[in-house]
């Protein structure tokens, strides 16, 4: 999973601390002013606990690829501009966009034309770690020579690269600015909680859970909701920022059931062992039930319905592909045989993912304890989480109607 992203998001401490007060809900933070992956390259990091969103891009590469072989080729005269939205902090979006631009150099190449020049640039929110980011980024390969000799190599980069902080929900780029969008593993993080879910008044007050899989159904539509508002939303701010001919890539997960309380991989995952551990923290008199309850994971597995019925009310775009796409396992584990390693593996790459957010809600302490708990719980599930829990993904090609 990735925050706004593939990625991915990490809190500044003095907007954590803040967080960090005895009554603050997640649902009060704003998120876009804390959530990212975690950055760094420790054992906890974002980019050293995404070898699986990193698998999961290298097998729906060939549908990325129809896209772009899609796309009409502009003038050489003109930069080629691709913005990956929901970067986060590991080189997971570097390889997608340096096999983006590879790609369509080869493009141009085929037909005898000179390539344009390359940009590409990485957004994500403000607390995302761009540093890390860009200490990853190779070297720009034209010191003296061109960027035909910088695309022949794989130790340089033949792009130009910015960071672009912001929110993906609104606008980031200038009008007719860019060519190509691609976001993976970023849309189904929500702007919010919905706040009808941590509101006790509220039929879709979500008591004793903090994820959406086997709740009411007034819980699920309010999901739904915030959903489909916060898609439509994003699809409003890249048809104004698209150039005439531009596409978009986008995977984000999904789900296979028509019901949203059944949120298929994720849900067993957030809904079952992660869920586990919260209630082992209220059982164990760590927190309060009231504090666990007023924790949501702002995050929703979409069926193509729900993603289609936005995409066509909107009406800016073309539908060129929309399927759901079985990534696989949510980890990639060496020793598949070793439970303990299973159990680490699942609770750090969950960390990486969603641990500021925990960390905002009961501290790092209480967090630390969490964590322990899932890893506990991935040790003895080992064999059924690694069997059993699939991520699904939509993927979307779109391109402007």
């Amino acid at each position: 999973m990735a925050a706004q992203g593939h990625h991915d998001y990490m809190a500044s401490d003095a907007n954590l601390s803040e967080a960090q007060g005895d009554n603050v809900s997640v649902s009060s933070i704003n998120l876009e002013k804390i959530f990212s992956m975690k950055g760094g390259k420790g054992e906890l990091s974002y980019a050293n606990n995404s070898q699986a969103q990193a698998k999961h891009a290298s097998s729906m590469l060939h549908l990325l690829k129809e896209t772009l072989d899609r796309m009409q080729l502009s003038s050489p005269e003109v930069p080629f501009v691709v913005a990956d939205l929901g970067c986060s902090s590991g080189s997971n979006s570097i390889n997608t966009v340096d096999a983006i631009i590879k790609h369509m150099a080869k493009r141009y190449d085929a037909l005898g034309n000179d390539s344009p020049e390359f940009s590409a640039f990485f957004s994500d929110l403000p607390s995302t770690d761009f540093n890390t980011l860009f200490q990853l980024l190779p070297p720009l390969g034209n010191h003296g020579g061109s960027m035909e000799e910088a695309l022949a190599t794989d130790s340089h980069r033949s792009y130009f690269a910015a960071g672009v902080p912001g929110s993906f929900y609104r606008r980031l780029f200038p009008s007719r600015s860019i060519d190509l969008f691609h976001s993976a593993f970023s849309l189904h993080w929500l702007s919010q909680v919905p706040e009808s879910v941590v509101d006790k008044r509220s039929a879709a007050y979500n008591k004793g859970r903090v994820f959406i899989h086997g709740a009411n159904e007034s819980t699920a539509n309010a999901y739904k909701k915030q959903f489909q508002t916060d898609l439509a939303s994003f699809l409003r701010s890249r048809a104004k920022e698209l150039k005439k001919g531009g596409s978009m890539f986008l995977a984000c997960l999904g789900r296979t059931s028509v019901d949203p309380t059944d949120q298929s991989g994720l849900g067993l995952l957030l809904g079952t062992h992660i869920q586990g551990a919260w209630d082992d923290l209220v059982q164990e008199g760590l927190i309060t039930s009231e504090k666990r309850d007023s924790f949501n994971y702002p995050v929703y597995a979409s069926s193509l319905q729900d993603f289609k019925e936005v995409v066509e009310a909107d009406g800016s775009f073309t539908i060129n592909k929309l399927e759901i796409f079985n990534g696989g396992s949510p980890i990639v584990v060496n020793q598949p045989d070793d439970a303990a390693k299973v159990g680490r593996t699942l609770a750090n790459s969950y960390r990486s993912v969603g641990g500021v957010l925990i960390d905002a809600h009961i501290g790092e302490h209480l967090g630390n304890e969490l964590f322990s708990r899932v890893e506990q719980r991935g040790s003895r599930n080992a064999k059924e989480i690694l069997e059993q829990i699939q991520f699904f993904y939509i993927v979307a090609s779109l391109s402007l109607a």
